[in-house]
């Protein structure tokens, strides 16, 4: 991942939990349902994104097997 793809997840993430947070505090489910979908989104992200790069690294290992 690179790191700006991961700085907007993490910003995505702390912005969801002070939705949350203010949502709570306000009592307002709306507010404080989007900052858990918002949670929720940047997590889905970070997940994919570690999948990914896993594939990569192995399809990286097998290429350059397959070289030698």
């Amino acid at each position: 991942m690179s790191g700006i793809d991961d700085a907007k997840n993490k910003a995505e993430g702390l912005a969801g939990q002070a939705k949350e947070a203010l949502g709570d505090a306000t009592g307002n489910e709306s507010l404080e349902n989007e900052g858990r979908a918002d949670q929720v989104r940047s997590e889905v992200k970070e997940k994919f994104e570690e999948i990914k790069d896993k594939v990569t690294d192995a399809a990286n290992r097998i290429i350059g097997g397959a070289k030698d």
